[in-house]
């Protein structure tokens, strides 16, 4: 079992609990157990994922969700879960890895977005509906969903020019696409948050999110991002 510092916890980590731990925490909140498929998901080796963490939420516990499919209700579980309970932790999947879970319609839109990644050195990955629809094979993914793609840039990388990219493949896109810019300290803005930012000379602030909070953040103090640093 894996040990962590209270500051090393990354939102999106995908964690693998064990199921003896994952059912003493549903027992502190029986109305928890009885939902669908919630009891069993330890059990059936799916991970949880790590979600910001909330202002009541005990600071030596470890901030988890689980998003139940659209058939089970489409409910947004949040849980605490020990540090001692992880058996194991990942980064979500990478894009492609998770293209045939989605509809074929969508493959285009995945290879181009997938076509940016490669060209500016940054590997996008798969959270949200996608992400749950490959982990687990059920299904979350309706005519009206979400692409939700996340993109972990590098120091000193131009966020401005990938943010464009994206906006140029929505132009065309069957779906909306949706995700966030996570630079390197781990904050995450929405990258169409951002490219709309960029381009309105009179807005100077965006959202960023961490794992303790949710603030407004000056354009300008975003290091990464190319000419407004």
């Amino acid at each position: 079992m894996r040990e962590a510092g209270e500051m090393s916890w990354r939102r999106h980590d995908l964690l693998h609990v064990a199921p003896k731990i994952w059912a003493s925490v549903l027992a502190l909140s029986p109305p928890l157990a009885d939902l669908p498929l919630l009891g069993e998901w330890a059990d059936r080796g799916w991970p949880v994922i790590v979600r910001r963490r909330g202002e009541a939420d005990n600071r030596h516990l470890v901030p988890v969700g689980v998003p139940l499919p659209p058939a089970a209700g489409k409910r947004r579980v949040a849980l605490l879960i020990p540090p001692e309970g992880v058996l194991q932790r990942s980064r979500p999947p990478l894009l492609d890895a998770t293209a045939s879970a989605a509809d074929p319609n969508w493959r285009s839109t995945i290879d181009a977005l997938v076509a940016v990644g490669a060209r500016s050195g940054v590997e996008p990955a798969a959270f949200g509906s996608l992400l749950w629809q490959h982990l687990t094979g059920l299904a979350y993914l309706s005519p009206h969903s979400d692409l939700d793609v996340l993109w972990p840039i590098p120091a000193n990388f131009d966020a401005h020019a990938l943010v464009c990219r994206i906006a140029e493949i929505q132009h065309d896109a069957p779906l909306r696409i949706d995700g966030e810019i996570i630079f390197p300290d781990g904050s995450a803005v929405n990258w169409r948050e951002l490219w709309n930012v960029l381009q309105a000379a009179d807005r100077a602030t965006v959202l960023a999110k961490t794992m303790e909070s949710v603030q407004l953040l000056d354009v300008a103090s975003l290091a990464y991002v190319a000419g407004h640093a």
